[in-house]
């Protein structure tokens, strides 16, 4: 049955080590850094990320203009094999009239499923090429966390790496403690000299 006296790392004993006491140090400064600086570090980047992805969404929505359009062929032979989701693309051609310009065509992207004789919205930038549309606020949130939980798991990581350093310097240190202090105790308890 073994049994673990806590704290001991902290006391004054005989058995304690210099190692010991770094040893408990550093899973201290541990636990302190993976709940604050993780967090932290984690907060920070996703509200760094927000604000660009919203700076982004922002410009994109400024120099973009959506247009309602009728689907009018080019349709590939073979669709994309989705079941049911309309979030992939493929390119076709698209119609639309605009005010004072007349009809336009050109080649954009559209979702799968599409037929001709459909209505889509196409997005367009300032030299009338079709682009994807700005990012929305969904997006832009996905954007935030999917940052700050990296940046919080990599400083996580860098932590426990950081630790797993720190022990393995900790163990070669006492093995050599141990080592020195069997070279004097050995010749006395095999009656060899060294």
């Amino acid at each position: 049955m073994r049994t673990r006296v806590r704290g001991w790392r902290w006391r004054r004993n005989p058995l304690r080590r210099r190692t010991d006491v770094v040893e408990a140090w550093t899973a201290l400064a541990v636990a302190v850094l993976l709940s604050v600086a993780a967090p932290l570090a984690g907060a920070v980047a996703g509200l760094w990320a927000h604000d660009a992805a919203q700076a982004v969404a922002v410009t994109q929505r400024a120099e973009r203009h959506r247009v309602r359009a009728v689907v009018v062929g080019n349709r590939p032979e073979r669709l994309p094999s989705v079941r049911g989701d309309r979030q992939h693309a493929y390119r076709a051609d698209v119609r639309w009239t605009e005010p004072g310009r007349g009809t336009r065509t050109t080649l954009a992207r559209v979702p799968a499923g599409m037929r001709p004789g459909e209505v889509v919205d196409v997005w367009f930038d300032a030299r009338g090429r079709a682009v994807a549309p700005p990012p929305n606020d969904v997006a832009v949130w996905q954007h935030t966390v999917t940052v700050g939980l990296c940046a919080a798991g990599g400083t996580a990581a860098v932590v426990l790496l950081g630790h797993g350093i720190a022990r393995r310097v900790a163990l070669r240190h006492r093995m050599d403690e141990w080592e020195r202090e069997w070279a004097g105790t050995e010749p006395r308890w095999t009656q060899r000299s060294g």
